[in-house]
């Protein structure tokens, strides 16, 4: 009974290391097709106008997925900014006051 056990373990483990190789070999022959597709691709004589549209093609596919923010964002935002602009210029005022009145007190 125990060698059965064994013998079934055996060739599930068998199995599992064959499927694992197969999927490995998949990826591997997935990424060779990727490369000889880039190859063809950068094999083909373009000319000077043909690679700039592409690039502009590619240039506006890339800006429709921008997030551009709405104008009450932006405000919001910029609120922000100057309220933490506002409060760092205190603080260092501040800062710069204690400084200034332990020195008067020292010297």
């Amino acid at each position: 009974m125990a060698e059965v056990v064994k013998e079934k373990e055996n060739t599930e483990l068998y199995d599992l290391k064959k499927n694992n190789k197969s999927v490995k070999e998949e990826k591997t022959s997935q990424k060779s097709n990727k490369n000889k597709k880039k190859s063809n691709f950068s094999k083909k004589n373009k000319s000077l106008l043909d690679k700039f549209m592409i690039f502009c093609h590619g240039v506006k596919s890339e800006t429709k997925k921008i997030h551009w923010t709405t104008k009450q964002e932006l405000i919001k935002y910029s609120i922000a900014t100057v309220f933490f602009i506002v409060f760092s210029a205190l603080f260092c005022f501040l800062i710069e006051i204690i400084f200034a009145f332990a020195q008067s007190l020292v010297g």
